[in-house]
């Protein structure tokens, strides 16, 4: 994972899909998305295209400012309390509600939290706005490793996820999740699909800045590693009665969560960056 050449990203942009790898960029001709994500050789493919046939003059940096959300018609799920600090942080929002002993046993139970986020058509890509609810008055942004899957269960790459949450409606009534968690905005993901030939190493850095008039407002950061749950057990149990006919996206949790006294306001940016990935940024409508 430290070399390089060992990883690919792979941008959806108005250009074409685009492959970004070794400091240069190659086109994906006549290459569909669903289809992409549903390659279960993507390392070995996408190599092959990166000839000087395909080679393009775009740097990283252009990609990055470029790119379309990485997604088509893939489902966004996400799966919680996969970290300590998101089960205290779930456990103090739902203590009046009598409902924190549900994230406290879910923690520790065979069974993990999954849940539906968004379909394609809600999510939100690098520098477009994600929304808080209007009706909610404590709203946070909440950063995620993302794993990309094909049909078949296979995991082909990771992108940035940002899972924003009310957390004041959750925490009212744990079967208020639904209306916490999904709603039009509430997903951003991004920049670049990272396609690597082995897994992502545990000590990868995921990391948040919220920026309010020119003033960090809060920062963060965690490892991979810090992830209670493997992926393997995340993916078996997503699988275990559904299906994928194009694939989908699995946030994977978050371990970064701002205190209680903090909750986003507009205009405010959000920098998700996860080390190898990139940064994912958005602004609060």
């Amino acid at each position: 994972m430290s070399e390089n050449h060992k990883t690919m990203k792979l941008f959806k942009t108005s250009e074409g899909n685009i492959v970004f790898y070794n400091g240069h960029s190659y086109s994906l001709r006549e290459t569909d998305w669903d289809t992409l994500l549903n390659n279960e050789q993507l390392y070995t493919d996408l190599l092959k295209q990166c000839t000087a046939d395909n080679r393009l003059p775009f740097s990283e940096e252009e990609l990055n400012k470029s790119a379309h959300p990485p997604i088509k018609s893939q489902e966004v799920w996400a799966a919680g309390v996969t970290y300590f600090r998101s089960k205290t942080a779930r456990m103090e929002e739902s203590k009046e509600s009598g409902g924190s002993t549900f994230y406290d046993k879910v923690y520790d139970a065979e069974r993990p939290e999954l849940f539906f986020k968004s379909t394609a058509e809600r999510v939100r890509g690098p520098f477009q706005s994600v929304r808080i609810r209007q009706d909610s008055t404590w709203s946070v942004p909440e950063p995620e490793l993302t794993i990309v899957l094909t049909r078949s269960q296979k995991l082909i790459g990771y992108t940035i996820g940002n899972d924003m949450s009310a957390r004041d409606i959750e925490g009212e009534n744990p079967l208020y999740l639904p209306q916490a968690k999904s709603y039009t905005g509430a997903s951003a993901l991004g920049p670049c699909i990272l396609v690597t030939e082995k897994p992502l190493d545990p000590s990868t850095t995921i990391a948040i800045q919220i920026i309010r008039a020119n003033q960090v407002v809060f920062e963060g950061s965690t490892e991979v590693a810090e992830i209670k749950r493997p992926f393997s057990e995340l993916i078996h149990f997503l699988f275990k009665e559904m299906d994928f006919p194009n694939g989908c996206f699995l946030m994977t949790g978050t371990g970064i969560v701002p205190d209680d006294s903090f909750t986003l306001q507009q205009k405010d940016q959000i920098k998700i960056t996860i080390e190898g990935i990139g940064t994912l940024q958005n602004e609060v409508a």
